[in-house]
């Protein structure tokens, strides 16, 4: 018998019961492109999505647990860019990729040396696709009142568990090619951005503040 007329040694199906929230995980980054660019505030590449009906932009994240009890599970959550609310979710956006970076990129959160500065710096959404970093999976309810697993907080050195989530060598360090940065450098919040033509599907879930 083929394997399409005997079933008994497939395997079990895969439980899709959520992630335990608060749980810490390493994970692989994945950015979904959504076709909008505005090169004025550097969102160039397709990476952006647009909301055709609220206006607001952002990253739209796949993170895949590379390890552990729940390796291979995904976790799917916005990046927010820009908010015709107000610029609450563009701050918590970029507070976020923050981490990220610091956490790939093994850079303590309070360096502020010209290397650490250029490892937070990026020439485009093209070098955050794929980054590894040490998340905290947490659980959050949608819009249709369900609940769902989201990836909003980000690990990074100097946290009681960072090392053992990443693992030995499991970070990068900064490489020698990232953008030179003065030492004293601060970067400046973003500024609002301005509508422009749509483009993209339309974000499946996002707090009420950032539509």
């Amino acid at each position: 018998m083929s394997a399409w007329q005997n079933f008994n040694d497939a395997e079990q199906q895969a439980s899709f019961d959520l992630i335990p929230a608060k749980t810490l995980a390493k994970v692989r980054l994945t950015l979904k492109p959504g076709g909008y660019d505005n090169p004025h505030f550097g969102w160039t590449g397709g990476y952006a999505t647009r909301n055709t009906t609220t206006g607001s932009v952002y990253l739209s994240a796949e993170f895949v647990v590379l390890e552990g009890t729940f390796a291979r599970r995904k976790v799917w959550s916005l990046i927010g860019l820009h908010s015709e609310k107000g610029p609450e979710w563009a701050n918590m956006g970029r507070a976020f990729l923050r981490a990220v970076l610091n956490s790939a990129r093994g850079v303590h959160p309070d360096d502020a040396s010209p290397t650490a500065q250029a490892a937070r710096c990026i020439q485009s959404f093209a070098d955050l696709d794929g980054l590894e970093f040490v998340a905290r999976i947490d659980v959050e309810r949608d819009a249709k009142g369900e609940d769902r697993n989201v990836i909003h907080t980000a690990l990074q050195p100097g946290h009681k568990d960072y090392a053992a989530q990443m693992g030995a060598g499991g970070f990068r360090a900064p490489a020698s090619g990232l953008p030179a940065v003065p030492a004293g450098f601060t970067a400046s919040p973003a500024p609002a951005a301005t509508a422009s033509p749509a483009s993209g599907p339309a974000a499946p879930f996002r707090p009420s503040w950032a539509e």
